[in-house]
């Protein structure tokens, strides 16, 4: 009887049919290292994010809520500039670099100036812009620097009454052409529109604005 002999040890499997323990695992697992990397980099850039929504907040926030929040768009708004001229109108824009004023008028007293200030005894009117000899649009661009400051104006005030006066009159807008009373390069006189009895548009004195 055979029998099989005991001190035979196993022979070997193929070297080609056996992969090794450590490429086996590399197919099914990756390093812990790699996972780290991914969870940082994810962390970093949800922070980016973070930031960058903080940011753009805080500059919408800063615009709005700065000088420009202090514009009442209901009312007319009075911008002094430091050359003694004054224009009345709306403030469309209003940033560190320039001023936009749409609507506006400006005051002229009888000797064809157009300063801020004038004597008692002298008359002031208010002139809508667009009549003048270049005929400008009714919109004016005016350098941060040349503002001195400005303010928003009652309803209840001269000039505010004038030009809800002229307004009512000219539904349709200015038109020069039918100006026959003013010079070519002057505009239209809105002074005491308010009423016959009304007294001229005055100056505003130069206090500072208020918020």
């Amino acid at each position: 009887m055979d029998f099989p002999n005991r001190n035979a040890q196993a022979q070997p499997a193929p070297a080609g049919n056996v992969a090794p323990a450590s490429t086996a695992r590399s197919k099914y697992s990756q390093p812990d290292g790699d996972k780290v990397t991914r969870i940082i980099t994810a962390l970093v850039a949800l922070a980016v994010a973070i930031l960058l929504v903080f940011v753009a907040l805080t500059v919408f926030s800063t615009t709005k809520n700065g000088e420009e929040g202090f514009v009442d768009n209901s009312k007319l708004q009075a911008v002094f500039l430091n050359t003694g001229q004054v224009y009345f109108g709306k403030i469309k824009t209003l940033n560190s670099k320039y001023f936009v004023v749409k609507d506006i008028y400006y005051l002229q007293t009888s000797s064809g100036s157009t300063a801020a200030t004038a004597s008692s005894n002298t008359s002031v009117s208010l002139v809508k812009l667009g009549c003048e000899l270049h005929e400008p649009y009714d919109q004016m661009v005016i350098n941060a620097t040349q503002v001195t400051f400005w303010e928003n104006l009652q309803d209840n005030g001269q000039v505010a009454k004038a030009v809800a006066t002229f307004q009512k009159q000219n539904p349709s807008g200015q038109k020069c052409s039918d100006q026959s009373a003013s010079s070519p390069a002057t505009g239209a006189s809105v002074q005491n529109a308010g009423s016959s009895n009304a007294a001229p548009a005055t100056t505003p004195t130069n206090t500072p604005a208020k918020p």
